[in-house]
């Protein structure tokens, strides 16, 4: 190393034009963008750990549990059992009292959260306060204050409480999830497994996943999650929480890299509604829709498979606004619709009340309706829907078409099949199990209602809407069926 040493001092000064050759290079290095090998990784998380956890809470529960000798589980009335339940549980009668009788026991569990405002509210999961009698929030300070339940969402597993305290709380506010990228940085803070208070690191490793529920929108992430985790914040580098920590996805119920916070856009939104309302009001339609399929598409003349078709109109906002059963909702509110499941967020995430443009695809045209959204919670029991006219019933006995043996509906079918009175259509008799129509999974006793987004009462009718589709240059026609009272629209072929 010394000769090595002495050889460089005794090469001297670097020539002139090296220098200025060595500069410009590295003015070249500095302004060009950076690779992907070169990416800024942050030195430390400490700093945001230290700044956001004074806002992170540890959340112990407290439900009372019936013993298992409790009331519910005595012998019923009469049973040979009765009497020695009784004697050895409450005393003999008339004699010394049995043995004391086993008391109602409490359970604890462990949860995180976090303060989102300094009055004291508090966002943790749903399933991490269900059922509790008592609710413990401690501070990172090592305060612990008695929470109040303001409202819950079981369906985005968010809930909202409330803490009292007489100076203003470190809180943290919430970000936008829409901004977040795959591939960025982001910590969990929370008490995972009852460790207390802990920090992860990770990036997003996914967005928009959906696990099980309607309005499901997760960032996925490998930031290590783990059981007592749910309800704790995930924040990006500013600070910002972009993600409510929910769920894992593991084979030994620990971190394997795989966990899932839902989105601040849809927590935000459910937490505005529990604040103010003690309860969510969803927008609502009044429809029921399904993804349109290549072949759904081609036999509408639809350009691409996209949007959500409806397959019924229910009594509400869509029937009073126009809209029928196969229409293809395109754009809702003056935002492209990609499929079923966008279109439920969107409107649910909207106020009640609003009144909304939605576009609609109907017979090769866009046609834009004014809806008024109505209360999902309060309409999801409505079943109303669009029925045909009545037509005569001039033709009888099954006859054989695309693959099916259709009937049209009688009031013999329709007291067989439990329709009503004034349900028109052709009943499925009979399918060839090599045909299309079995391939789509098209039964008996199935109704087809339309063809072609059109009401059919008879063969004829179908067979004049599919040479229609022919004649248009259509490889498919769109059959709408009901099985069960549900509706479905499939695409059959009609090339020969």
């Amino acid at each position: 190393m010394t000769s090595h040493v002495r050889i460089l001092r005794q090469a001297g000064p670097a020539p002139l034009p090296f220098l200025w050759a060595l500069v410009a290079a590295l003015i070249v290095a500095l302004a060009l963008p950076k690779t992907a090998g070169a990416v800024d990784r942050p030195a430390s998380f400490a700093d945001l750990a230290e700044a956001v956890s004074p806002a992170v809470v540890n959340i112990t529960t407290t439900t009372t549990v019936a013993s298992r000798l409790d009331e519910g589980s005595r012998p019923p009335g009469g049973s040979p059992f009765e009497d020695f339940f009784r004697d050895f549980f409450d005393g003999p009668r008339g004699g010394p009292e049995g043995p004391e009788r086993p008391r109602p026991r409490q359970n604890q569990a462990l949860g995180s959260g976090f303060v989102i405002s300094e009055d004291g509210y508090i966002v943790t999961n749903n399933h991490v306060i269900e059922r509790a009698d008592e609710i413990q929030v401690e501070f990172f300070s090592g305060l612990e204050l008695r929470a109040e339940l303001i409202g819950t969402d079981p369906a985005t597993d968010i809930a909202l409480l409330k803490v009292e305290h007489d100076v203003p709380l470190p809180h943290v506010p919430w970000g936008n999830a829409e901004e977040a990228r795959v591939g960025d940085w982001v910590i969990a803070v929370g008490n995972p497994l009852g460790q207390g208070f802990s920090v992860s690191a990770g990036i997003i490793s996914a967005r928009g996943r959906a696990l099980q529920g309607n309005f499901d929108d997760y960032i996925q992430t490998d930031a290590a999650i783990n059981r007592g985790n749910s309800g704790g914040p995930l924040f990006n580098m500013n600070g910002d929480v972009i993600g409510v920590n929910t769920a894992i996805l593991s084979p030994t119920g620990g971190s394997i890299g795989i966990g899932f916070a839902m989105s601040s856009n849809v927590a935000m939104n459910v937490v505005d509604q529990l604040r103010e309302f003690g309860s969510t009001r969803r927008g609502w339609l009044g429809v029921r829709i399904q993804d349109v399929t290549a072949e759904m598409a081609e036999a509408i003349g639809l350009d691409e498979a996209k949007g959500a078709m409806v397959t019924d109109v229910m009594e509400g906002p869509s029937l009073e606004a126009g809209m029928l059963a196969g229409d293809v909702i395109l754009r809702f509110d003056d935002r492209r619709v990609e499929d079923t499941r966008m279109l439920v967020r969107r409107v649910a995430d909207t106020a009640v009340g609003e009144t909304v443009d939605v576009i609609v695809f109907r017979n090769g045209e866009e046609v834009t309706l004014a809806v008024t959204l109505g209360q999902r919670e309060l309409a999801e029991a409505a079943t109303g829907s669009v029925t045909p006219p009545l037509t005569d019933e001039a033709e009888t006995g099954p006859v054989s078409f695309l693959g099916m043996e259709l009937e049209p509906l009688n009031d013999s079918l329709r007291e067989q099949l439990g329709l009503s009175s004034s349900s028109v259509g052709l009943v499925v008799r009979g399918v060839d199990p090599d045909s299309d129509a079995a391939g789509k999974g098209i039964r008996e006793d199935d109704l087809i209602t339309e063809v072609n987004q059109t009401p059919v009462a008879s063969v004829e009718e179908f067979e004049a809407r599919t040479e229609d589709a022919r004649e248009a240059g259509r490889s498919s026609v769109l059959v709408l069926l009901r099985r069960d009272g549900e509706p479905r629209f499939v695409a059959l072929s009609i090339t020969d």
